[in-house]
């Protein structure tokens, strides 16, 4: 039997990828900026509503690319949460930052602003916060919050590609918020990120993260890494942008249909999103009573070759890369580390069919009956 994975990467029709690739074949410009790259970034800006959108060949160099860019001070703390995928904390600590972890609420699984005053020292410069499985931050009271300590914003928006909250794009908060365009994401370019922002001093600085700090032919301004999205990854992104509002339909289809499915059980819970979110339908997160009936799921699945994932367990700060860390040994996050315990992500793609969701569902329901 074919294994059904958690999520299935979507790609635009082959010849329609092929029309749009044949014009390198012609000018032999793959990389550094061509046509393909600066047609891109003017559908991200246009699509996600920003006045600069800078692309990167993926997510985690963007948000390394973003942190540098807003100038810190080395040494630096910067708040941000467990409950995240480990590149969040890597990009904070290779930048030679120090993260100081806020826990999340129970409802949504994003930082808990009401937590992070008490997390404040001089040495804090900024706040990074995730939002998490296409929901969005409380990005209200973290921007009031931000602007009383004179604080920089910067979002982790990997999961809220086509987000909107209360009708604004989720690409507009914070001083600047970074995309994944990862092939698991529901908008990829195979590979591939942005970071997004309304700040054009910023936009210098990003540029020259990501091609060495070179401005012409005889200049280098800045000592910058190489992170350029190339002409091939552009073109994909220039065809599933075209998809991708048939791509979310599909996935919300499927995940109202769980939902009907998953409803009125004391012995789990779908993460929904907050009020006034319009969804992307990236995940489709079921916190579980406990972590045993959590895990008997999972395993249960696993058994009828449908692959589920924890996600986000363990904890970054439980990661042993980060063992015997100071900051790791601070970290006083029972709620994360609570709902880390209890969540799986059960499989949701566009072309997921209905009788697989539901004997997804038919296994799920049967374990928390057990």
């Amino acid at each position: 039997m074919k294994k059904t994975t958690v999520t299935l990467t979507s790609l635009p029709p082959f010849e329609e990828f092929c029309a749009q690739i044949r014009p390198l074949w012609d000018s032999r410009i793959l990389t550094n900026m061509g046509t393909q790259h600066e047609a891109f970034r003017a559908a991200l800006e246009q699509y996600l509503e920003v006045p600069h959108a800078v692309p990167f060949t993926n997510g985690h160099l963007a948000l390394e690319a973003a942190l540098r860019a807003l100038r810190l001070p080395a040494g630096v703390e910067v708040v941000t949460t467990p409950f995240t995928f480990v590149s969040t904390v890597h990009a904070i600590v290779r930048c030679g930052f120090v993260p100081v972890f806020c826990d999340v609420r129970e409802e949504d699984g994003t930082l808990d602003p009401a937590l992070s005053e008490s997390l404040l020292t001089e040495r804090t410069a900024a706040v990074l916060p995730v939002h998490v499985y296409g929901n969005v931050c409380d990005v209200e009271r973290i921007g009031a919050f931000a602007a009383r300590n004179g604080l920089k914003v910067l979002y982790d928006a990997a999961h809220v590609f086509g987000v909107r909250l209360h009708g604004e794009s989720a690409a507009r908060f914070g001083d600047a918020s970074v995309f994944s365009f990862h092939a698991t994401k529901v908008f990829s370019t195979v590979e591939g990120g942005a970071v997004c922002t309304a700040d054009g001093t910023l936009l210098q600085a990003l540029e020259d993260e990501k091609n060495f700090g070179i401005r012409d032919e005889e200049h280098c301004a800045a000592v910058g890494g190489n992170a350029k999205l190339s002409e091939l990854q552009a073109a994909m992104g220039l065809c599933n942008l075209r998809h991708l509002e048939e791509e979310i339909g599909l996935r919300k289809a499927c995940a109202a249909h769980y939902a009907a499915r998953l409803a009125g059980r004391t012995e789990l819970r779908i993460l929904s999103p907050r009020p006034g979110v319009e969804g992307n339908g990236a995940y489709l997160p079921v916190v579980f009573g406990t972590q045993a009936l959590r895990d008997t799921v999972f395993a249960r699945l696993a058994a009828a070759d449908i692959l589920a994932r924890k996600y986000f367990y363990p904890l970054v700060p439980d990661l042993e890369c980060y063992a015997g860390t100071p900051f790791a040994a601070a970290a006083r996050v029972p709620v994360a580390r609570s709902l880390a315990a209890r969540v799986l992500c059960l499989p949701l793609f566009a072309g997921l069919p209905a009788d697989e969701v539901d004997r997804i569902c038919d296994i799920v329901l049967t374990a928390a009956r057990s």
